[in-house]
């Protein structure tokens, strides 16, 4: 009873937040913003959605490719048809239900492939953290590259908070923060070490424990070099796919490959704190695109829903095909084929 609850408080928890993220995102529209939204919207390139679904497909299907060479370890080696399958409806069921989707697609394998659904969970982990990785890759490329933007939001959100009330750096603020840091970090190793005992300790010891073995599971692949070749095609893919997504507006279509990566960076975030990314995706698009000086209302927000979509739509419409497809190819042969199997046909 206590652990149905909990997830009833958990699911209730992410729909408040998805509610929260759109709100903001769409707080301010009145009567005469709300026409200019729907007018950038229509003006829109739609067709670009079917280069953007397939750059989508591509990268789910180099997904596939990855975890499937992530189980060859363990012994099993599932089909690529059904692994792709249980990838797109993991991503189609974390739309409603966050990180249920993971064991839906680990399910799936287990039920197809007859491979223990328990030997998965470390490939997940694995997967995980190497996408963790590639996040703050993409954000070191975008401090690299986009220096001038990181320091705006700097100056803009972070710069106020260390500022005394005249508008200068006050060093007091700086050593206090740091101080608060250093003693955070000295709390968390006693917790660690006087409380190893509690449940919740526990479990975030197991959680960290499990990225590192995911990190150091790589070593047992045998063909590395292809394993960072996926991760780095499935992260490319991403890039290209939002750099495309700005030419839907004529007002967007003049921002870079590097500005890409700054908007990547900061979507990705949105995509981790809220439920399918809903709402907090199209906020921090929105916000990071008005330092390329492009008006937040309409045209920043018109984008950062419009990105969205395209994710949004891929993963219902791959979803939805998925969940047709999955039983229909792992049919028995006597079903598939009524007169026999393909060599008595």
């Amino acid at each position: 009873m206590r652990s149905k609850i909990l997830t009833f408080a958990q699911y209730l928890l992410f729909i408040s937040l998805a509610v929260f993220f759109v709100w903001l995102s769409l707080r301010g529209l009145n009567g005469e913003k709300w026409r200019q939204l729907k007018y950038a919207l229509h003006r829109a390139h739609y067709w670009l959605l079917i280069p953007v679904l397939l750059l989508l497909l591509f990268s789910h299907l180099l997904r596939a490719l990855r975890w499937r060479q992530l189980i060859e370890p363990l012994g099993y080696l599932p089909s690529l048809a059904n692994t792709f399958l249980g990838v797109m409806i993991g991503y189609f069921v974390n739309l409603g239900a966050p990180r249920l989707g993971e064991v839906v697609k680990c399910t799936i394998l287990a039920r197809y492939e007859k491979v223990p659904a328990n030997k998965l969970v470390g490939t997940i982990v694995a997967e995980r953290a190497f996408d963790v990785i590639c996040l703050c890759l993409v954000f070191g490329l975008s401090f690299l590259f986009q220096f001038h933007v990181i320091h705006a939001l700097f100056i803009t959100a972070v710069s106020p908070l260390f500022e005394n009330s005249n508008g200068e750096f006050s060093w007091h603020k700086i050593i206090i923060a740091l101080i608060i840091c250093l003693a955070l970090f000295i709390i968390l190793r006693i917790l660690f070490y006087k409380l190893g005992h509690i449940n919740i300790v526990q479990k975030l010891k197991a959680v960290l424990t499990g990225v590192w073995h995911g990190l150091i599971s790589v070593r047992s692949l045998k063909n590395k070099p292809l394993f960072f070749a996926y991760t780095i095609g499935i992260w490319g893919l991403y890039l290209v796919t939002t750099w495309c997504g700005f030419y839907a507006l004529t007002e967007t279509s003049n921002l870079s490959l590097s500005d890409a990566l700054t908007v990547l960076s900061m979507g990705s975030v949105g995509m981790i704190v809220s439920p399918g990314g809903i709402g907090a995706y199209a906020l921090l698009v929105q916000q990071t695109v008005a330092f390329y000086n492009i008006p937040e209302e309409p045209y920043g927000q018109a984008l950062g829903w419009l990105l969205w979509f395209g994710q949004f739509i891929s993963f219902v419409l791959f979803g939805v095909v998925s969940f047709i497809l999955l039983p229909r190819i792992n049919k028995p042969a006597h079903e598939k084929f009524p007169g026999g199997t393909p060599e008595n046909i």
